[in-house]
């Protein structure tokens, strides 16, 4: 009675959209053709009858999952699903011995792993006799860059495919499906069925769960773009600042600056601002920016910068946010030269290379008479009393050949600052005055 009863309300339980339309067959996952096409990677292995461990990669909501259940009905191996997030080692060795048993009896086992970037290193290790033996077929699933969170050894035994977040096409056509599914349109203008799709931002199990957020409102109204924001919570952009999105836009930001893009720049900082990122470390690394990328190109690069910081600090969020931004566009319309960065590793490696080589004696200082009769300050001249104001004597130690660090650009303050030192280098190559 008690398993009728079971049956019964197991019948009787609601199914979520998502659930409902998984897709039965390689070919109804979209947006991962480059993946699952009839001559991609995964097409052809399914077509061959042969996997090999792998790694999918790729955000929240692309399929993951269902593509590693579909290559296992694909390639007759059992399924054994496993969640890195509730299972230990306990776990995996059952589904170990499970997959022993099974190859005994003829029949391969696909362990698939969710989340498997959350197992320790240790654990990691433990897949890999199993993988090599061909116990399991592994394949992880991941959301993080496994460059960064995988064993190299494990890496080195799996394929990493890359799955695109879904793009409006696809999410066009799953929201098609989701309707064909309910009998009835979604109760949309255009404009709103288009923001349900930019608020899945690219996750199709998102966008499904929207669908029936939108399904349980009245069937009467018809919804535009503010009774839709109203009515359905906004998903919060995908951003972990501990992870690569966070390396990832920083990047973006930096790069954007550097090839002077203002708008491009703007539109980064606004998603590191919208994902929850510290300001203060923008501000930061916008100072850096503005010493490695602008240098003397444009000296007020620096305070600028700085300025922003400082006003961030005394007013926060979200009028302060409005400082970063403006220091953002002067960095990206400011003249751009790494010739100051690039000086200083020029001077950093020859330090190293020459050691411990000490000063000429003509630029140290005698305080004492020991000192004088040692040479020190022995022919130093005052540059103050040139008529250039330039003596060009050499200051660089006695055993070192004199050597040219810093190559300004022909661009921003750095043309006059070249113009000084191509001058002054004329007057060195004319020979130290006579004048004290």
């Amino acid at each position: 009675m008690s398993m009728g009863t079971g049956s019964l309300f197991e019948t009787d339980a609601p199914r979520p959209l998502a659930d409902i339309l998984r897709p039965a067959s390689l070919q109804e996952v979209l947006g991962q053709d480059h993946l699952l096409g009839a001559d991609a990677p995964l097409g052809r292995m399914t077509r061959e009858g042969r996997l090999t461990s792998m790694i999918l990669w790729g955000p929240p909501g692309t399929g993951k999952t269902t593509i590693a259940r579909l290559l296992a009905g694909g390639t007759d191996l059992h399924f054994e699903p496993l969640s890195a997030v509730f299972s230990g080692v306990a776990d995996l060795r059952k589904v170990f011995e499970r997959a022993k048993e099974r190859r005994v009896g003829g029949q391969g086992t696909l362990l698939f792993v969710d989340e498997i970037h959350r197992f320790n290193r240790a654990q990691q290790d433990g897949f890999l006799p199993y993988v090599e033996d061909g116990t399991v077929i592994l394949v992880g699933a991941t959301t993080e860059n496994p460059s960064f969170e995988l064993n190299g050894a494990l890496l080195s035994r799996s394929q990493v495919f890359v799955l695109n977040r879904l793009g409006h096409e696809a999410l066009e056509a799953l929201l098609a499906r989701a309707e064909e599914e309910i009998g009835r349109s979604l109760p949309l203008i255009a404009e709103a069925r288009s923001a349900v799709c930019a608020m899945a931002d690219g996750d199709g199990r998102y966008l499904l769960n929207l669908v029936e957020e939108i399904v349980s409102l009245s069937a009467d109204d018809i919804l535009d773009v503010a009774d839709l924001t109203k009515a359905i919570q906004k998903r919060a952009p995908l951003y972990d600042k501990s992870q690569e999105a966070h390396y990832n836009l920083i990047s973006a930001l930096h790069k954007s600056l550097r090839g002077s893009d203002a708008d491009a720049a703007l539109y980064w900082l606004a998603r590191m601002l919208a994902g929850g990122e510290d300001p203060r470390y923008i501000a930061r690394r916008l100072t850096r920016f503005a010493v490695e990328d602008i240098g003397l190109a444009d000296p007020d690069a620096l305070p600028q910068s700085l300025a922003a910081w400082e006003a961030y600090e005394r007013i926060g969020s979200p009028e302060g946010e409005l400082a970063i931004a403006q220091c953002v566009l002067y960095l990206a319309t400011a003249p751009k030269s790494n010739a100051v960065y690039r000086a200083f590793s020029r001077a950093k490696k020859s330090a190293f290379e020459t050691g411990s080589l000490a000063p000429p004696k003509h630029i140290l200082n005698a305080p004492t008479s020991l000192m004088k009769d040692l040479g020190y300050g022995d022919g130093y001249q005052y540059d103050h009393n040139t008529d250039e104001g330039f003596s060009g004597q050499d200051y660089f130690p006695e055993e070192m050949a004199r050597a040219n660090f810093y190559r300004p650009a022909d661009r921003g303050f750095e043309r006059d600052v070249k113009n000084r030192l191509d001058y002054w280098q004329k007057l060195r190559e004319r020979g130290p005055t006579d004048e004290c």
